[in-house]
């Protein structure tokens, strides 16, 4: 199978070799470009699985860059990297149609993750994208195309958000999934609030869950989340 293609548009030189390397150390194939008027230029002559878009750049800003590409492809996932924290910047990249939005300075691990996490959800050649519709969790039987789970004490029907959140866990199955990851997927908003709301339906989970002893939803360190199934 061929290799994912990104796009990687960062005005710091530095840090743009620090990614374009780390990404291709990890098996990407990338186009590393330094400004907003080059990377859309790349992306007219390439065909590219993924974006991942520095917000302020010269010539052309991430934003104006994002909605150029848009207007081409409105399915492309597309990372926004910004030195920014106002709410209003994550606002606006993601009415733009972005997946997923990094703060300045973060771990190259963290973006790996979301990156991963983002093509297992969409339809980019060779994401992995999950289409099964139910998971045997040992003596349940999560429904997701019903949003039901069964059990042997009887069946829970699932709210959407319930729903959305198990599928999640369960095609990460036994893998750390990072909070923001989780957060990004369900409300498109990792904020301090929704961050509460998902820890409220987590916990929901988890009593539906507790019938069977073989599965867990663990806390990894503060930060993430993990399905576990014990075999």
């Amino acid at each position: 199978m061929s290799k994912i293609k990104i796009l990687l548009v960062e005005d710091d030189p530095n840090l743009g070799q620090i990614l374009n390397e780390y990404l291709q150390l990890k098996g990407y194939e990338t186009v590393l470009c330094q400004d907003g008027e080059a990377g859309f230029k790349a992306y007219q002559e390439g065909s590219f699985d993924f974006c991942i878009l520095d917000v302020m750049m010269p010539k052309k800003d991430g934003f104006s860059l994002a909605r150029d590409i848009r207007a081409m492809d409105k399915h492309t996932p597309m990372i926004f990297l910004t030195a920014k924290s106002m709410k209003e910047d994550t606002i606006e990249g993601l009415k733009l149609g972005a997946d997923d939005y990094l703060t300045k300075p973060f771990s190259m691990e963290e973006l790996l993750l979301r990156i991963q996490a983002i093509l297992k959800r969409t339809n980019s050649k060779g994401s992995g994208k999950s289409d099964v519709t139910s998971y045997k969790l040992g003596s349940l039987l999560f429904r997701y195309d019903k949003s039901v789970l069964e059990r042997p004490s009887g069946e829970v029907k699932l709210t959407s958000r319930e729903n959305e959140l198990l599928k999640l866990f369960c095609d990460h199955m036994n893998e750390t999934l990072d909070r923001s990851v989780a957060l990004m997927a369900i409300w498109k908003d990792d904020s301090y609030f929704n961050a509460r709301s998902m820890d409220v339906y987590i916990a929901k989970l988890r009593k539906y869950l507790k019938e069977e002893e073989s599965v867990h939803i663990l806390t990894v360190h503060g930060q993430g989340f993990k399905l576990v199934k014990m075999d």
